[in-house]
């Protein structure tokens, strides 16, 4: 049996991009119960990809009970319904098995990894406030993407001079304004920029000088997406959000080192079970992103662990 149950997680602090702000996750949870065991998954719909909690949950709701995860993925396209629903049914199997899901991948043991932190969008002032607060984090990453970045940029490293420092524009940049910020974000000790222009719109990259390297996330959304990227991204940002679960995720993640880019692994907002597979994907990465329960009020019982060592695996009783 399929079980959708929506959730809404309060944020600690109102997050803000360019696209707008929230104040809270809201969440979608699948349950697949099967001959006793139950298998849980977690997804995140998200407007940008024209995906809501109704929409999202019809699509879960249209699978049969017994669908299995080769199946999906036929059934489903890349998405956070399908998310979700192959997640779940990892975790499943993991119960049914009495093993860890990166012993039924063949993955070697994971361990805990360094990840970013985000400091959402806000003035310059605030901003070097809550990098102030942050800088003994290791990776800070920076929401921009609006036409005053720069005094939010040098504010943050103000805040922050030790920390590592990504950025992320969402878009909201064009050619022009990112070959202008490129030699700032240098001397400032940017490493790296996300999604500078919008996706389908973005083949200047191909064109303009990339002194740092540049990350694909809206336009990175699963193994199809990566020839379109060569020669305009250094780095793809996996989201098993945009993937559809853990399944196509480790196999983005094999196409991609391939076709030499690096890899990043990403995160929506959201709870600690929606980051737990996540966690599998990301051992290796370049860069880690997985920082959603950190910016929640309150996770869920038996959350992932964080501290000076990062983000640990999941333990069985969440996830895997």
């Amino acid at each position: 049996m399929i079980t959708i149950i929506p959730e809404t997680f309060p944020l600690a602090e109102v997050f803000t991009i360019a696209r707008g702000s929230r104040s809270a996750a809201a969440v979608l949870s699948v349950r697949i119960t099967r001959h006793g065991h139950a298998g849980r998954g977690e997804c995140v719909p998200y407007a940008r990809y024209g995906e809501t909690q109704d929409s999202v949950a019809a699509q879960i709701a249209s699978l049969p009970d017994a669908v299995t995860r080769g199946q999906l993925q036929s059934l489903l396209p890349p998405g956070a319904a399908r998310n979700a629903v192959d997640c779940a049914l990892w975790d499943l199997a993991a119960k049914q098995a009495g093993r860890r899901v990166w012993e039924l991948v063949g993955l070697s043991e994971p361990g805990p990894l360094i990840t970013a932190f985000t400091l959402s969008l806000d003035t310059p002032a605030k901003m070097r406030a809550a990098a102030a607060k942050q800088a003994h984090r290791p990776l800070l990453k920076i929401k921009l993407g609006t036409p005053d970045d720069m005094p939010r940029l040098e504010a943050v490293r103000a805040g922050a001079p030790k920390a590592r420092i990504i950025v992320d524009a969402n878009e909201g940049w064009t050619a022009a304004v990112y070959a202008d910020l490129a030699p700032h974000l240098l001397r400032l000790g940017v490493e790296m920029v996300e999604q500078p222009l919008p996706a389908g719109d973005d083949g200047m990259l191909s064109e303009i000088a990339r002194p740092l390297p540049v990350c694909a996330d809206e336009s990175c959304h699963d193994c199809e997406s990566l020839p379109m990227l060569k020669g305009k991204y250094d780095m793809v940002n996996i989201k098993l959000d945009k993937t559809g679960g853990l399944t196509e995720a480790l196999a983005l993640r094999e196409a991609a080192r391939a076709m030499g880019f690096g890899v990043m692994v990403g995160c929506m907002v959201g709870s600690s079970l929606a980051m737990a597979p996540a966690v599998l994907v990301a051992q290796g990465a370049s860069i880690v992103d997985l920082d959603g329960p950190l910016l929640l009020a309150e996770d869920r019982m038996t959350p992932l662990e964080y501290d000076a060592a990062g983000v640990h695996p999941p333990r069985p009783e969440l996830w895997g």
